[in-house]
């Protein structure tokens, strides 16, 4: 083992804290669901199994890294008078969640123009929510403002606790299916993508790793591809999630030794993948939570034949958002509908899993 990769492994949870971490979680909630939709089987050539984390308390996998990360710190901060964090929506949940388990006030910064339902799901969680900057960075640098100048606690983005976390999910897929060629992960600030690479190296698979970012958020993809860190500007107007600015140094270098590559999507491609969800297995995502889909999309003439695994991380979409995207034209779900591919569908039916493995599968 290199120094570089020595480093690296420090920085994700062992299979013990992955375990420990479990525990905390399954306190909480269930595990969710991992599925095979024959539709997306068919739009891909492939055989797709859907981890479905907008199946979580929150309607994400954020909140199993908040559950991890406020239990230690409740025990090791008891006298701990606030935390604070800043966010699009799914981590200010989990925190918001949490803290109210333990009886911890949390203050939580968002962008201006956030997205109001997630808005409204945070203060329903009890927070104080604060409008503030044009993007998240901007609401993340004023959250460490207000961290020191109220002595509140700041939850970052990225942290070995909150990787544990989420790590629980990628082990639920991957003890399910622990032959997957692939999994396709959306990168925001990078704890999904950590808590993959954890997970497979926990259980010490060879599952290649393929980060997803948007095409209008490029900070990751380019600081992949240079070796070091770059920031970008963010434009996104769909995949909020993903709308990260400046990329944090520890996922980064996770990213550097352990993923094989990353993919950009486009803002219309997030939208093909979000209605496709929602037809082929009538699932709701929101634009990060389809990121994963997005790029199997993209790639789908290398993923032909192949087992791989994609995440439905979020499904948090304003309703207003998901009416504009069900109503636009969308090439590839207008083919998928088309007779001429139902009748295909039905010729290979001979060849295709019947009912009784599919219920098998999806019990897996």
């Amino acid at each position: 083992m290199t120094q570089a990769t020595s480093a690296v492994h420090r920085l994700l949870p062992s299979l013990m804290e992955i375990e420990q971490a479990a525990g905390i979680v399954y306190a909480g909630m269930a595990p969710t669901a991992q599925l095979c939709w024959p539709l997306l089987n068919q739009a891909l050539g492939a055989e797709v199994w859907v981890k479905h984390e907008n199946h979580a308390p929150t309607g994400a996998f954020k909140v199993r890294g908040g559950m991890v990360y406020l239990h230690h710190l409740a025990r090791q901060q008891p006298q701990l008078s606030g935390v604070i964090s800043a966010t699009r929506g799914n981590h200010g949940q989990s925190v918001g969640l949490s803290a109210r388990r333990f009886g911890i006030p949390a203050t939580i910064v968002v962008p201006e123009g956030n997205s109001r339902e997630k808005n409204a799901a945070m203060r329903a969680l009890g927070v104080d929510l604060i409008e503030h900057g044009r993007e998240f960075q901007d609401s993340r640098e004023h959250a460490q403002q207000l961290a020191q100048q109220q002595q509140l606690h700041m939850i970052p983005s990225f942290h070995r606790d909150l990787v544990a976390g989420v790590s629980t999910y990628w082990m639920e897929l991957f003890a399910a299916q622990p032959e997957l060629d692939l999994v396709l992960v959306p990168i925001g600030q990078g704890s999904g993508m950590c808590g993959a690479v954890a997970a497979r190296n926990a259980l010490g698979l060879k599952t290649r790793i393929i980060g997803v970012v948007s095409a209008h958020a490029l900070a990751y993809k380019l600081s992949f591809e240079a070796g070091r860190k770059i920031e970008a500007p963010v434009s996104t107007c769909i995949a909020d999630g993903v709308a990260c600015r400046v990329p944090d140094q520890a996922s980064l270098d996770v990213m550097l030794s352990e993923v094989d590559e990353v993919v950009a999507v486009t803002d219309d491609e997030v939208m093909d993948a979000m209605k496709l969800a929602f037809i082929a297995t009538h699932n709701v995502a929101e634009g990060a939570g389809a990121c994963a889909l997005a790029a199997a999309l993209q790639l789908r003439a290398r993923l032909r034949g192949k087992k791989i695994g994609i995440t439905l991380s979020g499904g948090n979409v304003d309703h207003d958002v998901f009416a504009r995207v069900l109503a636009r034209d969308s090439a590839v779900a207008d083919a998928l509908l088309a007779p001429a591919r139902v009748v295909s569908l039905l010729q290979g039916h001979a060849q295709a899993p019947h009912e009784g493995q599919l219920a098998q599968r999806r019990s897996a």
